[in-house]
């Protein structure tokens, strides 16, 4: 087993569209980035190039590419799943989504099904918090969203264990 650690972090902006693991959510204001700028995706993608030891999402999908602009976090997460395909399988995924407002606990099992989808792994293999600032922090103050995510991988067949 492979363990890889994700972090992403997008400031709030009006007139934007705020989505979290593939999930709009109700908002008055939306993450800021070169693509959809979902923060708990890029928080997983990490978590997976981490674990298997290939880098980080900036070096796959560049904001300097004008392909990734405004793009579905889901394609990068589609397309990272490839990165791995044949040699690992997704284990489990723990994430926690760190933001003051909106709420995040009522599109938690909404973001679970659809991470499921997307990543061909069971519900019960990814588990989704939501936590607040209490106040603290840019976060705190509603200026942005952060996420982290933990995700283990395993060996896709023994064979392949070097």
């Amino acid at each position: 087993m492979r363990v890889g650690f994700g972090y992403d972090v997008h400031r709030l902006e009006a007139g934007r569209k705020l989505i979290l693991g593939g999930i709009q959510i109700p908002y008055v204001k939306g993450l800021l980035g070169h693509s959809d700028a979902d923060v708990l995706i890029h928080a997983i993608i990490d978590g997976i190039l981490g674990a298997a030891g290939l880098g980080d999402i900036g070096t796959h999908f560049p904001d300097s590419e004008r392909v990734y602009k405004d793009i579905d976090s889901t394609i990068l997460l589609k397309k990272t799943l490839d990165m791995i395909k044949g040699k690992y399988l997704i284990n489990n995924i723990d994430c926690i989504i760190v933001a003051q407002e909106p709420k995040i606990s009522p599109y938690k099992d909404a973001i679970a099904r659809n991470l499921s989808k997307v990543l061909n792994i069971g519900i019960n293999r990814i588990n989704i918090k939501a936590k607040t600032e209490e106040g603290l922090g840019f976060t705190g103050r509603k200026e942005g969203i952060s996420a982290y995510a933990v995700v283990s991988i395993i060996e896709k067949s023994i064979d392949s264990c070097t």
